[in-house]
């Protein structure tokens, strides 16, 4: 599991409900912040850490901008409104939370506390990395004594670029689809880095949603693939009886497929049980 950044509760407190948690971190824009974020992970616990590198700036998400969205989230009537009319949220998981927690506030992206995400002013400081290079990644690999994992890698030549740096493994990522309009979709790019970095793991993630969305990856080389947002609406359906079903049903379409495949276990796998797509003339 790997837990996100921009989570909301401290990060000193997952990795002791689950030492083998894996950390990703959105780095501060400036060095000192930098270091200081790396050095709060490591004194946690963590043994794996992970880098955003396909997050450099904030991004244009048109959805969340016809949306009304925002972090943090302006009090407004439609919001209450929102609130009102799911009642089960409201008091299931919205009411329970700031009983349990507090107002939540972005506690991970920095190594003090971030911005609440509900306020009418003030603002998530959102750091700009655009003038992050190689150079930075080196100087983690040297604050970093355990695993370290760069997520965001589409392109061969970053790929080696980030081994020959020190990563013990890729994550090859386009965020979701929601960072750069029309950006190449990560199973296009994976054999190629597979191939480019055999010594290390190359996992993969990015709009997983089915069993058989995992079999093409791995078929393709992936070492491990990541799914995230399926699990998030599972939670804010049902919360962890919600991501225990979606963990079954991904379980039970995996096992299902590879039994249609006549595959007894992934290692069976590779691209010989693909054909390539094809447009339609």
């Amino acid at each position: 599991m790997i837990m996100s950044g921009s989570s909301l509760i401290r990060l000193e407190e997952v990795v002791q409900a689950n030492p083998d948690a894996w950390f990703q971190a959105y780095l501060p824009g400036d060095e000192p912040s930098m270091i200081a974020l790396v050095e709060r992970v490591k004194a946690a616990g963590y043994r794996t850490l992970v880098v955003t590198v396909d997050a450099n700036i904030a991004s244009n998400r048109e959805n969340n901008i016809r949306a009304g969205f925002s972090t943090p989230l302006r009090p407004s009537l439609s919001l209450a409104w929102e609130g009102i009319t799911h009642p089960r949220w409201l008091f299931g998981t919205f009411l329970k939370t700031i009983a349990r927690h507090g107002l939540p506030h972005f506690e991970n992206n920095y190594a003090r506390r971030g911005a609440p995400i509900l306020s009418q002013n003030v603002l998530r400081d959102f750091s700009d990395r655009g003038h992050m290079n190689w150079n930075h990644f080196r100087m983690i690999r040297r604050l970093w004594p355990g695993h370290l994992v760069i997520k965001g890698i589409l392109d061969v030549r970053d790929a080696r670029l980030a081994v020959d740096s020190g990563a013990d493994g890729i994550i090859v990522s386009n965020h979701g689809g929601r960072q750069l309009d029309g950006t190449v979709p990560p199973l296009r790019v994976l054999p190629g880095i597979v191939q480019a970095c055999p010594e290390v793991p190359v996992m993969i993630d990015s709009g997983f949603r089915r069993g058989t969305d995992v079999l093409k990856a791995v078929a393709l080389g992936a070492k491990f693939v990541f799914v995230g947002r399926p699990f998030n609406y599972a939670a804010s359906v049902a919360g962890e009886d919600g991501v225990r079903k979606a963990i079954g049903l991904l379980r039970e379409e995996v096992s299902r497929n590879m039994a249609m495949l006549g595959v007894n276990g992934l290692s069976e796998l590779d691209a010989s049980y693909l054909l390539p797509a094809h447009p339609v003339s």
